[in-house]
């Protein structure tokens, strides 16, 4: 079902550019439309803790290849990930046609041209999604978050919120659903597709704040995604967004 669900939402992309060239908004809301519907179809469950931001950046911790489909079921916005995420089998091309800014780190001219890019949308008030840790982990701890993804954001003096994501499922471990190290991609996929009973739990930091240093803004955002995934341990309770009721 997931599979198909995916397919469904590529192959009604041209359909949406018949109508004219959508513009990068359009192409978010596309997603965010898009993703609930995929999750609505395969059965997986997600709950919210605090309100998401209608604007700036947000940083998240890394877990799964999942995280794209939760975040953009959660809020419409545009995803920053790594160029090998483009290439992992339809959902490197959902997030490609949400508009996905994609990073070579290995190229300085993709870096600077993705902040621009990054820049480029704060001012157009478009929130942004990024997970600073530059890849997924399997959820022990929140890795060091890179300063580099926070300099459009302390250029335009856009928002900063600090966001987590967790996983829980029915005879599964956090780590058994997290995507790390030299996992196969397609096995681990098939694997998590057969647990019953997937929940994705997102918190929201309430206080957004605008920095004036990147390298500030890195390490106490991390902080703060830190004190957030504490509060999944402690239990605080998410409240469901109602997917299965969409149509």
């Amino acid at each position: 079902m997931l599979v198909f669900s995916l397919c469904q939402c590529v192959a009604g992309f041209p359909l949406l550019r018949l109508r004219g060239k959508r513009s990068i908004w359009e192409r978010a809301q596309w997603l965010h439309c898009s993703c609930r519907m995929v999750l609505r179809r395969v059965g997986f469950e997600l709950g919210v803790v605090g309100e998401p931001p209608a604007s700036g950046l947000i940083a998240s911790n890394h877990l799964s290849y999942l995280d794209i489909l939760f975040y953009g079921a959660t809020v419409p916005c545009v995803f920053v990930s790594k160029i090998e995420v483009r290439s992992w089998p339809l959902l490197g091309l959902l997030a490609a046609l949400g508009g996905t800014v994609f990073i070579d780190r290995k190229s300085a001219a993709s870096t600077a041209e993705a902040a621009r890019r990054i820049e480029d949308l704060l001012r157009a008030g478009v929130p942004v999604l990024v997970f600073p840790e530059g890849t997924s982990s399997d959820g022990s701890a929140v890795l060091r978050f890179h300063p580099s993804l926070f300099e459009p954001a302390v250029l335009v003096g856009a928002q900063v919120t600090a966001a987590a994501i967790g996983y829980s499922a029915v005879g599964a471990t956090e780590r058994d659903l997290c995507y790390y190290g030299d996992i196969s991609f397609a096995p681990h996929l098939l694997e998590t597709l057969q647990l019953p009973e997937i929940l994705a739990t997102l918190r929201f930091d309430s206080l957004g704040k605008v920095y004036a240093d990147r390298k500030q803004a890195s390490g106490l955002t991390r902080e703060a995604v830190v004190g957030l995934r504490a509060c999944a341990r402690d239990g605080v309770e998410a409240i469901p967004i109602g997917l299965a009721d969409l149509k």
